[in-house]
């Protein structure tokens, strides 16, 4: 059966894509800001979501829109603990940290999360012995922003090659695939073309063996192709990219709104099932 591991639960990759709901307790999101930046609101949210029909929460202490300015770890571990702490015992579904911070990823486990996120991809070194221990899914992003590559190179070579290298780090230090989730990066140091090339053509950068995620709700991408309405007009933009993603091969999807994606990524599977001659799913 094909899975991800995270943490003690074991995410069945056969059926409809897993919607991951988005939940940034920050000030400064790019589309959200502010809205669940008070512990109480963020837990309130999470569990709305999970009651919604989502398969993991991934919780942000830092924004990451364009642009940004990175807080050091401390601050962005303050705002992620009450909210980790607080969800304890509460959600029946995996928890997902996103960081690229060592220390934070180490604090997280210790506190219960089950996936660590990181936008960075593991390039800090200390990260996958942080993590190598503790059982977690490791979902591994390709940034552009900081990595040394060849922007002439096609983007998909260049993806599914930091793919390839990124697996066998984590193989050698004795993380097994089943662990691994990659993220091709979607707005992370790309352009308006290679964005949508990446969205089309997830089985091109698909490894076999690994869980595939696509995150591209509500990002500029979405919003440049339909006459740039507000991040949080975006919602029909995004399952239509999330589901040509999902038609691709994409098992996870990170979303900010669940309730419809939830139900977008059930009727793509359902006809994608009925393709005459299969399809790639699962």
């Amino acid at each position: 059966m094909s899975g991800f591991q995270a943490g003690k639960y074991f995410l069945s990759l056969n059926g409809p894509a897993c919607i991951m709901g988005i939940l940034n307790v920050t000030p400064d999101s790019f589309s959200d800001g502010g809205q669940n930046f008070r512990p109480e609101d963020a837990v309130a949210h999470a569990l709305e979501m999970q009651e919604q029909g989502a398969g993991m929460i991934d919780i942000g202490g830092q924004s990451t829109r364009p642009g940004f300015t990175a807080i050091p770890p401390q601050e962005e571990w303050e705002r992620i603990e009450p909210v980790l702490k607080a969800l304890q015992g509460r959600l029946s579904v995996p928890v997902s940290v996103d960081t690229f911070y060592p220390q934070v990823a180490s604090l997280a486990l210790s506190a219960g999360a089950d996936v660590i996120n990181d936008v960075n991809g593991f390039t800090d070194p200390g990260m996958f012995p942080a993590v190598l221990q503790s059982g977690c899914g490791c979902i591994v992003m390709h940034n552009g922003h900081v990595l040394e590559e060849d922007p002439e190179e096609d983007i998909l070579v260049r993806v599914r090659r930091f793919f390839e290298d990124k697996l066998r780090q984590a193989q050698e230090i004795g993380i097994a695939r089943e662990r691994i989730c990659f993220d091709p990066g979607v707005g992370f140091g790309k352009t308006y073309e290679e964005n949508l090339r990446l969205i089309a053509n997830v089985d091109a950068v698909r490894i076999e063996g690994c869980a595939f995620l696509m995150a591209a709700s509500r990002k500029g991408v979405i919003g440049k192709s339909c006459g740039d309405p507000p991040a949080e007009d975006r919602m029909p933009g995004t399952l239509a990219a999330h589901t040509l993603a999902q038609a691709g091969g994409a098992q996870l999807l990170r979303a900010h709104d669940v309730r419809e994606a939830v139900q977008a990524a059930q009727v793509a599977y359902a006809v994608l099932s009925a393709k005459v001659g299969g399809t790639s799913l699962g």
